[in-house]
């Protein structure tokens, strides 16, 4: 029998029409702004703040990844299939891919196998044109600023030397990260050092993620930072009146997407900050509106829970008053082989000495979500390379510290293969009695809240703050940003900042060399070690195994 790609198993569904799929949540076809047949933008009102509130948020993450990623996006797919199974109403809401990945290395972010959102094309590309929006509005903002300092009469006498703001673009591109603009010339501009980020690590996509509705939005747009003056006056967004228009690009932008999944129930996908440098989860408004709709509510953070994890509960719980009341977290017996110093060439090869030696980053990560006063589900994402001797040691183990380990296999049977995890999950949420607790409290100062982080997420000994570092916190400070949230840029391969150290390091140090400031996000961005924000392609792109035939149809996206 033919192994079917994820591309194909997406291509053999037919889609029923996206009204349908709206009404299954109460929502009336006249609400829905069409994309077509099978997608809809969702209108702000339909988001209930109270009954928000009386329903139940599920986040799905994973220990420290391999580069392949462990199928957190599958495993919550999987699971709000699950549990509709079971018969609990569950909505799954999810970030939305970037481009960067789908043609890199990593691939899409719509699920795998029979577990997947559709129409898996148009979501892994230009999907209903969000990304596009932010870009634009991002790149707007940049244009105004060199055009204040071309200006004769209302110039605000910025100092170039100080411009924060970059240029971005959703592609990895690593020759635009240090570039040089405005040769040619005078009317060319001025010359000055410029770079690109990538587009999910725009403020702009930051800010679209963080606002509660479009008023808040505007006035984050701008509340951006810029730069100093000569006079060493600091400039916002506001001061080039660039809110409004930023705010136009993204009208339609800051409304959610709806979707269906292959089993045809709902899925909500908006925004797609990456986690290793920005705050990796969707957008506020997405979950509130999920919660406003659904009685289970299935979302993801990027990356390793040492990174995702931690920001959305940290930052985007606290920032839109959600109550998360269980974790899933995503394990493979690769990455547990990888943390157990298994070599590449072993990673597939059943080894129960290297799951042994590599299940202490699992238990780093299980020991961290109960910081903050929840109890996690490790679901097993099921591969065939799996020995039933190295899935048992995962169960046993987790038993002995008081978690549930349950072998998900939604990539191979969608919702029948996560039902004893559904349960799981429900029988964690309905014994949830407390709330959780943020790790920090956002009042505190900016570099005891990257200790903090550090010390008890990561691990660490200490923090070391190279001098460009100190030279940021004192700026913060003056500019009364000490009260933001921290949103850690680190690589997702390892606790440490050091992407080579596997498992669970120990006496170790962390470095931050500068800290970026995101005034619209109400955050600070930390850089720790040799982390860019702006991704590189790798040897040999994904974009070369894709093709596409006369007739539009398209292979090798995965």
């Amino acid at each position: 029998m033919k192994h079917l790609s994820d591309i194909e198993i997406a291509q053999g569904k037919v889609l029923i029409h996206i009204n349908k799929i709206a009404a299954k949540i109460g929502i009336n076809e006249d609400d829905l702004e069409l994309y077509g047949k099978y997608k809809a933008k969702l209108p702000l009102t339909l988001i209930d703040n109270e009954k928000a509130k009386q329903n139940n948020l599920v986040l799905v993450t994973a220990i420290t990844p391999t580069p392949a990623g462990e199928g957190k996006t599958t495993v919550s797919i999987g699971l709000t299939e699950g549990l509709n199974k079971i018969g609990k109403q569950a909505i799954a809401v999810l970030r939305e891919p970037s481009l960067g990945p789908v043609f890199g290395i990593k691939g899409g972010a719509a699920g795998g196998g029979y577990s997947q959102v559709v129409p898996m094309e148009d979501i892994n590309l230009h999907f209903t044109g969000d990304f596009n929006a932010i870009e634009k509005a991002n790149n707007l903002l940049a244009a105004l600023i060199d055009n204040n300092l071309q200006s004769s009469c209302c110039s605000f006498n910025l100092d170039p030397r100080t411009i924060l703001w970059k240029r971005v673009i959703d592609m990895n591109d690593r020759a635009l990260r240090k570039i040089t603009i405005g040769l040619g010339g005078t009317a060319n501009g001025i010359p000055r050092e410029d770079g690109f980020n990538i587009t999910p690590a725009s403020e702009v996509m930051a800010i679209l993620c963080m606002a509660t509705d479009f008023k808040d939005l505007k006035e984050r747009l701008g509340d951006i930072f810029i730069g100093f003056t000569f006079e060493k006056k600091p400039i916002f967004a506001r001061d080039l009146k660039a809110e409004n228009a930023m705010a136009i690009l993204l009208k339609d932008a800051i409304k959610p997407n709806l979707v269906q999944t292959l089993e045809e129930n709902p899925a909500i996908l908006h925004g797609g900050p990456f986690a290793n440098i920005a705050q990796g989860t969707n957008s506020i408004i997405a979950t509130k509106m999920g919660l406003s709709l659904s009685n289970y509510v299935i979302t993801e953070a990027g990356f390793g829970a040492d990174l995702g994890a931690e920001k959305f509960l940290n930052i985007k719980c606290v920032a839109g008053d959600l109550n998360p009341k269980a974790v899933v977290l995503v394990a493979t017996i690769r990455a547990l082989r990888h943390h157990g110093s298994a070599k590449k060439e072993g990673l597939n090869t059943p080894n129960l000495a290297f799951v042994k030696a590599g299940f202490c980053n699992l238990e780093k990560h299980i020991e961290n979500i109960r910081k903050f006063n929840i109890e996690p589900v490790v679901a097993i994402n099921s591969f065939i390379n799996d020995s039933i001797d190295e899935v048992n040691f995962i169960i046993d183990e987790c038993k002995k510290l008081g978690v549930q380990a349950v072998v998900s296999e939604g990539w191979a049977k969608g919702g029948d293969g996560t039902k004893k995890l559904a349960q799981a999950v429900v029988n964690v949420v309905e014994a949830t009695k407390t709330k959780f607790k943020p790790l920090y409290d956002w009042k505190s100062p900016i570099q005891e809240k990257i200790e903090k982080i550090a010390t008890e997420i990561y691990g660490a000994d200490r923090v070391d703050f190279d001098k460009k570092a100190k030279l940021n916190l004192k700026r913060i400070a003056r500019l009364g940003f000490n009260d933001f949230a921290v949103c850690m840029a680190k690589t997702q391969k390892s606790f440490s900042d050091n992407e080579f150290i596997v498992g669970r390091p120990t006496n170790f140090v962390v470095t931050v060399r500068e800290i970026e400031i995101a005034a619209g996000a109400r955050f600070v961005i930390p850089i720790l070690g040799q982390m860019m924000r702006m991704p590189g392609l790798p040897s040999i792109p994904a974009s070369e195994g894709m093709t596409i035939d006369d007739n539009g149809k398209i292979s090798g996206l995965s």
